[in-house]
């Protein structure tokens, strides 16, 4: 497993402004970090800046859907964090739901996945525990609500995320280098490059400069 946030090279423009690279993960995993620390500096709530996570969220939904990204998996939130207070749980549930709500009717094929048997899971997001096709459904959308990586693979007919395919490059906004239980099956040979800057923050640019290196690496899933 590659933990780094250096290295760049340049990719290459063609017509339109639009990036090619050699090498487009199938799988991408994102884990957005750092919408709370975003909240405190600019004086704001801690459970303000989940709203603000949301805008980035469909931003980078569309650049993987132009470069041709099959599958993109978002944390939205984990078991763990509802243990924080009330008003940020709130916040962070009704973040999720909402981002669910604006991707029904865009071309995607939806999958939530998390313990619904807990009342921490949004009722709004059952009808989409089975995956629900959008328009043309040119990429997978995962979305991880409830999510723990414990429930995840203790289930009877395990694990939980049994549709959600081998993830190859991972994405931390905010800093942390951890997965912070991130489908563990999953990202076992996935490259993980690490932001500095938080996720409210998107820029496409940040995006790119994960995806640029990530054609430096020699993936050989062991072999």
């Amino acid at each position: 497993m590659n933990v780094y946030n250096e290295q760049r090279i340049s990719p290459t423009s063609i017509g339109g402004g639009q990036i090619r690279y050699k090498r487009i993960p199938n799988h991408i995993g994102v884990i957005p970090d750092g919408n709370r620390r975003w909240a405190v500096e600019r004086g704001m709530e801690k459970k303000e800046g989940y709203y603000y996570g949301i805008s980035p969220g469909f931003q980078l939904y569309e650049i993987c859907s132009e470069i041709g990204v099959k599958e993109l998996t978002m944390y939205g939130f984990t078991v763990d964090n509802t243990k924080r207070p009330a008003a940020q749980k709130e916040a962070f549930q009704r973040a999720c739901v909402d981002a669910v709500m604006d991707l029904v009717g865009r071309n995607a094929e939806l999958l939530v996945v998390g313990n619904t048997e807990s009342p921490c899971f949004p009722r709004e997001l059952i009808p989409y525990t089975n995956r629900v096709k959008f328009g043309d459904g040119r990429i997978k959308v995962n979305f991880l609500v409830n999510y723990g990586w414990d429930w995840d693979l203790n289930q009877k007919d395990w694990p939980a995320s049994k549709d959600i395919s081998r993830i190859d490059l991972i994405i931390r906004w905010g800093g942390r280098r951890r997965l912070s239980g991130f489908l563990p099956l999953q990202s076992v040979y996935a490259d993980i490059y690490v932001l500095d800057e938080l996720w409210p923050d998107f820029l496409p640019e940040q995006f790119y400069r994960a995806l640029n290196w990530y054609q430096t690496q020699d993936t050989t899933l062991g072999g």
